[in-house]
């Protein structure tokens, strides 16, 4: 008679996780913005976030400068960065050669990315380029297993888009769900979605996908809808119309102060409305601006879990010559 497993033998496991909190910074442009954003990580990392997503430009337009702050993340934050990686126009050999990069910094997150097409299709159709994200996600699970003595306290962990409202250029909503299924079967970890504007976008998401058979986390994308502009511009780039009632109150708002009121009650009520469909977690778009996602999670008031205090990782000191 075999004994009996440590499932069979332990106490029942907690009925539900703490909530995820992870957030989007994008790399600075310049001096003036990354004295910006490192003021914003610093007042980001005092919440303890889970992780930190690092934006990509089209095309790896700005790679040296993502990968240079996954690494200043690393080595002078107790912050995990998540690395977006986007494969339209690049060959599978520059994006191994990326990949390796990214692990030998010490990245241990992946966010797996078509991007954006660009405006040239030429450039879309290089010789052993990569067309899809389900294409890049096999390819980091291929680099992962070359390096698997090198990960063995750290596997990789590789999250991908899904999406509330319909794909621009999908044919349907049940179409982007059939391709969140195929890249949960290329090896897909988690999503995070796009930007969505109305309450019932995510549960129904969530319903469509889990009857499909996606069993991965879905983690709700929040943006704090402070600004008229930036709300206005992401319903264009997403196709669904912001609620009516939101651009009303932020046209009418008299000064920025009202502006941010609204819009963070506006977008806690997504969050919200997402934790009580069962969302595992929050991601919120910062766009490199932390008074507003905190005022979000300030009025959220997240349960998270308690962790040792993590200090900074201590520079290498210097030789000493006797």
């Amino acid at each position: 008679m075999s004994p009996p497993s440590l499932i069979q033998a332990t106490a029942s496991t907690p009925a539900s996780a703490p909530i995820a909190l992870s957030y989007e910074l994008f790399p600075p442009r310049n001096e003036a913005a990354a004295a910006s954003l490192w003021a914003t990580i610093r007042e980001l990392e005092s919440t303890n976030p889970d992780y930190v997503a690092v934006t990509y430009g089209a095309n790896g337009s700005n790679r040296d400068t993502a990968l240079e702050l996954s690494h200043r993340l690393l080595t002078e934050t107790s912050l995990r960065p998540l690395a977006h990686l986007t494969c339209v126009g690049t060959t599978a050999d520059e994006l191994a050669e990326i990949i390796s990069e990214l692990l030998d910094h010490g990245v241990r997150g992946i966010l797996a990315l078509r991007g954006d097409l660009p405006k040239d299709p030429a450039a879309a159709r290089k010789p052993g380029s990569l067309a899809y994200a389900q294409d890049l996600i096999e390819l980091i699970r291929r680099v992962e297993q070359r390096r698997s003595a090198l990960l063995c306290a750290g596997k990789v962990a590789i999250g991908v888009a899904a999406y509330p409202a319909k794909h621009p250029e999908s044919p349907s909503i049940e179409h982007d769900v059939e391709v969140l299924l195929a890249k949960q079967r290329s090896g897909a970890d988690f999503a995070i979605t796009q930007v969505f504007f109305h309450a019932d976008q995510y549960k129904d998401l969530v319903t469509r996908a889990r009857r499909a058979g996606v069993s991965i986390p879905i983690i709700p994308g929040v943006m704090p809808l402070t600004s008229l502009r930036r709300v206005e511009r992401l319903g264009v780039l997403t196709g669904v119309e912001p609620d009516p009632k939101l651009l009303d109150a932020l046209g009418r708002a008299d000064d920025a102060a009202e502006s941010r009121r609204i819009g963070v009650a506006a977008t806690v009520d997504l969050a919200r409305a997402a934790l009580d469909a069962g969302a595992p977690g929050i991601h919120l778009y910062t766009f490199n601006e932390h008074a507003a996602a905190l005022d979000v999670l300030d009025k959220l008031q997240l349960l998270r879990p308690s962790r040792p205090a993590v200090g900074r990782r201590p520079a290498a000191p210097e030789l000493v010559q006797a």
